[in-house]
């Protein structure tokens, strides 16, 4: 009696544990951080296919995608906010930022272009407006610098009204020193509301400089969601490879992923030494496999 009692007290238990494997599967313990691609990376292939590229894109793996290159009249390469999402849909894919080049924001002031950004990243459901670039006038010197910084939380409070939220994305030059040895980057970090302007770190140009992707996580915790996962080649310091085939350890970086607070991961490559298409697959299977 006593064996037939513990034999189903037994069967009970793991029934029920069968039960709530899926949900533990299912569960953000176990879930894998999505994978994005910047779309630069084929600027050269989605201006003549604009479907075929997504299509592929989302053949290789991806689940993110990055914009770049919004305009109110042509949109996303000819699609307006609403077929560019569709297509998204169509392929299992989501935006959850876009790169924007707000330059004459930050040297006049003048919102129109700036508003019509906003539109179009709100339109295809963003949740970052990330600023791409900087041209070479706006950023001379350290008062240009807090000019930008300021210039940015003022961007960022209209990102708000629309449910979107600001961030930067750094090249080198930010890394330059000026007087006082001070960074172009240290004054964005520190000139800006972590609360309203966060920061899209490329690891590729971040070491580059000669700076620790890990020190700055350390020093501004939590002021990094999104990452640029480019490797630098092996040869030629000057040029990308396939993530996992360079000099950057990613394996290194990635442990610090919740110091930085990152939230999306995003592969780019900027020159190919392969078949793009090929490249991006194998840039892919690496973070998929070795880092995520």
């Amino acid at each position: 009696m006593n064996s037939r009692r513990n034999f189903l007290k037994q069967a009970g238990m793991a029934a029920a544990g069968t039960l709530l494997l899926p949900s533990i599967a299912n569960s953000s313990v176990f879930a894998k951080r999505p994978v994005g691609l910047q779309l630069y990376t084929l600027r050269n292939q989605i201006t003549k296919d604009v479907k075929g590229v997504i299509e592929k894109v989302a053949a290789a793996g991806y689940k993110e995608v990055e914009t770049f290159g919004y305009a109110a009249k042509s949109g996303y390469w000819g699609l307006d906010a609403k077929a560019f999402k569709s297509l998204l849909k169509a392929n299992g894919l989501q935006s959850p930022s876009g790169h924007f080049v707000v330059d004459d924001f930050i040297s006049t002031g003048k919102l129109d272009v700036l508003k019509t950004q906003i539109e179009g990243a709100a339109a295809i459901g963003n949740s970052y407006f990330t600023i791409a670039w900087l041209g070479e006038p706006l950023r001379k010197k350290l008062d240009d610098y807090k000019q930008i910084a300021t210039r940015l939380s003022e961007a960022a409070e209209l990102c708000k009204r629309s449910g979107l939220k600001l961030a930067y994305h750094n090249h080198n030059f930010e890394f330059d020193k000026h007087e006082g040895d001070v960074t172009g980057y240290e004054i964005l970090l520190k000139g800006t509301d972590k609360n309203l302007v966060s920061f899209e770190m490329d690891l590729y140009w971040v070491v580059r400089s000669g700076n620790d992707p890990v020190a700055l996580f350390n020093k501004y915790p939590g002021r990094f969601p999104m990452w640029h996962v480019k490797d630098m080649d092996k040869a030629n310091h000057g040029i990308n490879t396939e993530v996992g085939t360079g000099t950057i350890d990613f394996k290194a970086i990635y442990k610090q992923a919740k110091q930085a607070g990152l939230q999306h991961l995003i592969v780019e490559q900027e020159n190919f030494a392969i078949d793009p298409y090929v490249s991006i697959k194998k840039s892919f299977d690496y973070v998929n496999r070795e880092l995520i």
